[in-house]
């Protein structure tokens, strides 16, 4: 199956591995519990426990992305699951399609 695409093709697992330890970092701070205290997902709006939400990085690590304030935002479950790792444009499109149906 040499023409199967995996989102890591072509990826530094050394620079993902970086990068998620920042993250790691960053959800202990004050700035992540001010980001989650409100309990809302950034995507789908509903509310959740702060505890429950995750952090998903709006532009994916195996994307480009880095573990930045900036490209950091709270998820629910749900919807971190299932954007993987579309990009903001396509997250809108799939949103959309849905919506459509």
């Amino acid at each position: 199956m040499d023409d199967f695409y995996s989102p890591l093709d072509g990826v530094d697992q050394s620079l993902i591995r970086q990068e998620k330890d920042k993250a790691r970092k960053l959800r202990k701070t004050a700035w992540w519990q001010r980001k989650t205290g409100q309990g809302r997902c950034h995507y789908c709006g509903r509310k959740f426990k702060p505890a429950e939400l995750t952090m998903d990085h709006i532009v994916p690590l195996t994307r480009g992305g880095r573990s930045v304030k900036g490209n950091l935002t709270p998820a629910c479950k749900d919807c971190n699951n299932k954007k993987e790792a579309m990009l903001p444009m396509e997250w809108e499109e799939y949103v959309n399609h849905l919506a459509d149906k």
